[in-house]
């Protein structure tokens, strides 16, 4: 099967049908284990990307929030949520068929925080200096829920299977 086509495929349909020019094919083994459109016009939910809802429907299908041995098909170069999304779950690839500069002239995604031209200089900031208002409120209990976390992991500090930068 052609992923490539087969992620530009649903992205058009959705199109047709009133959604987002965004979809996502997820492969292992050859085979397409999940596969989504954009579907925050269709839910009035803003983290229904395809890229969320593809990884979402993968990995419960595999049991396991690491898609490692799979490759990811995207329309376009990944938001930062979705691209976080991507490095969380592992995937040995990620293909993006078109750039924001591409496809810019014919879709524009700007909102009160969230320009694409500059969102990814303010995760480099510090909560401080970001433009969507932040307030760091220390509680103590607070990290008491990792100490309750890492004892009922017998004392480790990390997912036990999580693929790691080793």
């Amino acid at each position: 099967m052609d992923f490539v086509q087969r992620t530009i495929d649903i992205a058009r349909q959705n199109v047709e049908e009133g959604g987002r020019p965004f979809a996502t094919v997820i492969v292992k083994d050859g085979e397409i284990l999940a596969e989504s459109p954009n579907k925050v016009a269709q839910t009035s939910d803003p983290t229904a990307h395809a890229e969320i809802l593809a990884i979402r429907e993968a990995c419960r299908k595999l049991g396991t929030e690491h898609l490692v041995g799979t490759n990811i098909y995207v329309l376009a170069h990944p938001c930062p949520m979705c691209l976080g999304s991507l490095y969380y779950c592992s995937p040995d690839e990620v293909v993006f068929l078109t750039t924001r500069d591409a496809y810019e002239p014919h879709y524009v995604d700007d909102r009160k925080y969230f320009e694409l031209d500059t969102f990814y200089a303010e995760f480099a900031r510090d909560y401080t200096e970001r433009r969507l208002p932040m307030r760091h409120e220390p509680q103590d209990a607070a990290v008491e829920v990792y100490r309750l976390w890492q004892k009922h992991n017998g004392g480790n500090r990390r997912v036990t299977g999580a693929p790691t930068a080793a």
